[in-house]
């Protein structure tokens, strides 16, 4: 592959291994094993495995594997190790890294099955987990100690956006020895900036924008190859979190179109945030590259683009925002993002539910907190769906 290949070519051929068969479309191996030539194969293979050599599809499948160089040539990372989901690929890079006395320190914005892994798996396991605002610098610097042996944060926050200054925390963090792992799902990875930042390890889940069109679940977890696969892939094949060969070829086709669809969806997101811009009926909006953003002169200089999702808070509360909801006509309600259909969520009542209230407030999920994913319908539509509904709202 040329290294000097920008990313959209990097997207339809990075990563293609063909059969003997010669074909244009990448192969599904749909098996569970692999067989060998001799029992002295066999063993040498369980030995040490070569580069295209297999065992169990647990371990590794020639279609997971083209889907993981392809993702890691797109991120710019030295390997990858695909997983089940997005959740199972944080599961993974925490629990590989971790141990019984461990320090983790965490933005407190955070997508609650993250926050569930965080605050009640690995306390159950004798791991302390600090919670800061992961827009306060000082806030990191103050929780950080020589114990402290992973960072976790969203880059930016679901479902409130939050943008955290990444280069600035993985300084902080490398700098008492602790190793930093980005969920890096609403910065796509399209516009990822992680590693140039300073991760360690950038989690996805693949179901987003990757498949991007409501079909399959799947993550992965990105970084330096010793680290890939000498902790990760350890815990990740032994503890069974595996991509399945179908969802990788769904993910490596899917890559084919990444550029395309996120650049639509960006511009339609953006296009809907200047629209919804100090509307009467908000009390704020929400969107990373907009000037009413918190964070937006740090969003600019990170990011490339302000990404595909972007946040309301009707005023009127959560009787407001469900008359919102299901005025809408071409939006889904669901829970998922990033996906070719436009999707709108109440973070409040589905994602983060089981969040207490004075968490939800702390964390800005306010009763009136809408989510919304832009998709690749007509821009003009959407907008106008959504000005729509907020008159009904």
């Amino acid at each position: 592959m040329g290294n000097t290949w920008k990313k959209r070519t990097k997207m339809v051929h990075a990563g293609t291994r063909r059969s003997q068969y010669g074909e244009v479309s990448e192969a599904i191996f749909l098996t569970q094993g692999f067989v060998y030539d001799s029992a002295e194969a066999a063993e040498a293979r369980f030995i040490e495995a070569g580069e295209d050599e297999f065992i169990y599809a647990r371990y590794g499948n020639p279609t997971v594997r083209m889907f993981e160089d392809r993702i890691s040539a797109l991120e710019g990372s030295e390997d990858a190790f695909a997983t089940a989901s997005g959740m199972a690929a944080v599961n993974v890079a925490l629990m590989a890294l971790l141990k019984a006395g461990d320090h983790v320190v965490a933005s407190r914005a955070l997508f609650g099955s993250c926050e569930y892994i965080l605050g009640t798996v690995l306390t159950r396991f004798g791991v302390e987990v600090s919670f800061v605002d992961g827009t306060d610098l000082g806030a990191w610097r103050a929780a950080l100690r020589p114990d402290t042996a992973v960072v976790f944060l969203e880059s930016i926050s679901n479902p409130t956006l939050e943008v955290i200054d990444l280069a600035a925390v993985c300084e902080m963090a490398h700098g008492v020895g602790a190793r930093v792992i980005v969920d890096n799902a609403f910065a796509t990875p399209l516009y990822s900036y992680a590693l140039e930042c300073g991760a360690d390890l950038v989690v996805y889940s693949t179901t987003k924008h990757v498949d991007g069109q409501g079909r399959c679940l799947g993550g992965v977890v990105l970084g330096a190859r010793d680290l890939i696969r000498g902790t990760i892939e350890p815990y990740a094949k032994h503890t069974g979190g595996a991509l399945s060969p179908f969802n990788a070829w769904v993910m490596l086709k899917s890559l084919e179109t990444l550029d395309l669809r996120v650049r639509a969806q960006t511009a339609t997101a953006t296009a809907l945030a200047e629209a919804l811009a100090g509307h009467e009926k908000l009390a704020r909006m929400l969107y990373p590259h907009h000037p009413s953003h918190p964070q937006h002169a740090l969003a600019r200089a990170q990011m490339e683009a302000g990404g595909t999702v972007l946040a309301i808070d009707l005023k009127g509360g959560k009787d407001a925002a469900f008359r919102f909801l299901n005025a809408l006509e071409i939006f889904t309600i669901s829970n998922n993002f990033a996906d070719a259909k436009s999707i709108v969520t109440h973070p409040a009542t589905t994602t983060h539910q089981r969040l207490p209230d004075d968490q939800k407030a702390l964390l800005g999920i306010t009763p009136g907190l809408v989510r919304i994913s832009l998709g690749l319908e007509d821009g003009d539509d959407l907008i106008g769906d959504v000005l729509q509904a907020l008159d009904a709202a």
